[in-house]
């Protein structure tokens, strides 16, 4: 007998999919929905439901999970005419792995407390390498005990799950991950066309300094698949140029100046003006590139 939660899972994209297949492997009943139909129709494939709207996953489940591009599809997809809240029941949980402003997410907490039910902002860090591979580190706000009640189907795609606090409290963790991941990302840009503007090997400089002080995730993950002429996501400059806005908004709403992301913010936003925002965030070294007048290639 399968004494194991429903689950339910709404947007199926590069995150979402692997995600939920995990959830599958777990042995999770799962109702899924998206508006691209191939993913769903991969996921019924492998076991899962197909549901024809958001509302319909919530008649169905206990815990709903959504992975969406910003905020205002996370509110459509809870609060919307054929939104979850239309289908829901008293003590659902809605794990919303998007990454959304902290606002947003603290909105949604009390509109579903108002019914009975909880929301836990989870984002996500560690790509699509991470979701595929069921190594996502999970940052969550909201209720302690739902998390409880939830972790057993978090851990079938988390290396690690961290309660931050109350609503909103994992969005503001998020914007600290993505501040960090862009200031790498630019730094590496930078070190990288140094080096060959230097007429230095830039991969010989990446393996010196991987061994020291300033070894990261970046350098760990993305410098061989630039130096192979790879700059295809992983994850999208432009989802990248989408939570350095939601960072900024944040940093405004508390009064605070951020210069150093003020200034990554600037060069991803140029990857945009350059055509690039279909490409890695990595790709960034193509502005540097540009700026250098040199190719690290």
């Amino acid at each position: 007998m399968n004494n194991k939660p429903t689950l339910g899972f709404i947007g199926l994209g590069l995150m979402g999919k692997p995600m939920a297949a995990h959830l599958l492997k777990a042995g999770f009943t799962l109702w899924v929905h998206n508006r691209s139909q191939a993913a769903v129709d991969e996921l019924v494939s492998q076991g899962a439901h197909k549901a024809n709207l958001a509302k319909d996953v919530a008649q169905h489940a206990d815990i709903i999970m959504t992975c969406l591009p910003d905020s205002p599809d996370v509110e459509a997809c809870v609060l919307g005419e054929d939104g979850i809240l239309a289908g829901a029941k008293q003590g659902l949980i809605v794990i919303d792995h998007s990454t959304i402003k902290p606002a947003t997410a603290r909105h949604l907490a009390a509109a579903l407390a108002a019914r009975g039910m909880h929301f836990l902002d989870a984002p996500v860090s560690g790509g699509q390498i991470g979701a595929q591979n069921g190594t996502l580190t999970t940052m969550v706000g909201g209720d302690a005990g739902a998390l409880e009640t939830a972790r057993p189907a978090l851990e079938a795609f988390s290396k690690s799950i961290t309660h931050i606090g109350g609503p909103g409290a994992g969005q503001v963790a998020k914007c600290c991950n993505q501040m960090m991941v862009a200031a790498q990302m630019a730094a590496m840009a930078e070190l990288l066309i140094l080096a060959r503007k230097a007429e230095v090997d830039p991969q010989k400089v990446v393996a010196a300094i991987q061994g020291g002080a300033a070894q990261c995730w970046a350098l760990d993950n993305k410098p061989q698949l630039l130096f192979a002429g790879n700059r295809q996501p992983g994850f999208k400059a432009y989802m990248q140029v989408k939570d350095l806005g939601i960072v900024m908004e944040t940093a405004k709403e508390l009064g605070m100046p951020l210069p150093a992301t003020a200034a990554n913010t600037q060069l991803f936003n140029a990857m945009m003006a350059l055509g690039m925002q279909d490409l890695d965030n990595s790709a960034i070294v193509g502005v540097m590139e540009q700026l250098a007048g040199v190719e690290l290639l």
